[in-house]
């Protein structure tokens, strides 16, 4: 299984991002995938070691990296998977980069990364007529494959500043990874301030840990509340003052505007409706294959997780029930617009832009 490593970060630096180490987070170094545990961070700057792609699975279904991580941690996986395939015939070769993929793309089932880092890797092996071609295929594919995503989140992020004008005050909820981080460096580029009011994410706190962490190495101001502070701080005449805008990441789309996104983005886009705060919901492409959030799957987590926060116990112990599910569905009528690497777009020209559902 994937087991914590003694701290890497001298070896590493030279991976590491300048204005946020949340930004590299995922390293493949020395022959293992090195993930930045976001369970502890910033308190604790631990890595897991991951050695297989097995255990790279293992540590996305547990949590130790979210939203943009897996799937950089995906990508990373196949690559290993790539070089452990090296010795093998080309059958097996292409039998065992298809059970790597499986139990990858299976890790999270809400979070559509997974599956699209797998399904590029694979494609890419599918004309190999060598094993040698395999390893390469898949290695320049996952190469590319990050670096695509990432020139994709600025793409978003330039169309995102084009709704935010100038000293906009934006209330986010849990943790958008690359697309708050190149939102902000967009705003910097084009010489926009905002201001930002982060919900802290329970249970895993990553609006406390990880946003706003983020936003203040990243020189923005960033005012913390609970997740049930939400509503309140939308209400116009609230002592926060007003909120110009929602902004979250989504981790699906469905063709007809629906957004799933972390438990609890429901609740703040129907408050945000209700006073006219424009909800704007930030994701690369729309699933095309999902044209209504039924066809999505929502994970739903240990109740246990409700129990407790930080892995102690927060909960009377006489309660023994709980419910978790990972994540809600806004409906469109919630959402003012889909922003997308390709633009920003009303939900009910979501489906007109990215076509029928595919098979």
């Amino acid at each position: 299984m994937a087991h914590p490593s003694s701290d890497p970060t001298d070896q590493l630096a030279p991976h590491l991002a300048e204005d946020s180490i949340l930004d590299r987070s995922v390293v493949l170094h020395d022959g293992a995938v090195f993930i930045l545990d976001r369970r502890v961070f910033p308190e604790r700057i631990e890595w897991v070691r991951a050695e297989t792609p097995a255990e790279v699975a293992v540590a996305i279904r547990d949590m130790v990296t979210q939203s943009s991580g897996p799937l950089y941690a995906t990508y990373a996986g196949m690559r290993l998977a790539a070089e452990e395939a090296r010795g093998l015939p080309l059958d097996a070769a292409r039998a065992f980069m298809v059970e790597a993929a499986t139990l990858l793309a299976g890790a999270r089932p809400t979070n559509g990364h997974p599956r699209e880092a797998v399904e590029r890797v694979l494609a890419a092996i599918e004309p190999a007529r060598t094993t040698s071609e395999l390893v390469e295929a898949a290695v320049a594919a996952a190469v590319s494959g990050d670096e695509q995503y990432r020139e994709l989140s600025r793409m978003l992020a330039r169309h995102a500043i084009q709704l935010l004008p100038d000293g906009s005050r934006i209330l986010t909820h849990c943790w958008m990874d690359g697309y708050l981080i190149e939102l902000v460096r967009a705003s910097r580029a084009a010489g926009i301030r905002y201001e930002w009011v982060a919900t802290e994410t329970r249970p895993y706190l990553q609006g406390a840990r990880l946003t706003s962490h983020t936003l203040h190495e990243m020189g923005q101001q960033v005012t913390l509340i609970t997740d049930g502070m939400g509503a309140a701080a939308l209400q116009p005449g609230s002592s926060i003052g007003p909120i110009d805008a929602l902004v979250t990441a989504a981790d699906r789309v469905s063709l007809d505007g629906a957004v799933v996104n972390k438990i609890g983005t429901l609740g703040l886009a129907v408050a945000a409706h209700a006073f006219d705060v424009p909800f704007y919901a930030l994701v690369q492409e729309p699933d095309p294959r999902a044209a209504t959030a039924d066809d999505i799957v929502i994970e739903q987590r240990d109740p246990q997780e409700v129990l407790e926060v930080g892995g102690r116990r927060t909960a009377s112990p006489r309660v023994t029930d709980a419910w978790y599910p990972a994540f809600d569905v806004t409906p469109p009528r919630f959402v003012t617009r889909v922003v997308t690497s390709h633009g920003s777009f009303a939900p009910a020209d979501v489906a007109l832009r990215f076509g029928a559902v595919q098979a």
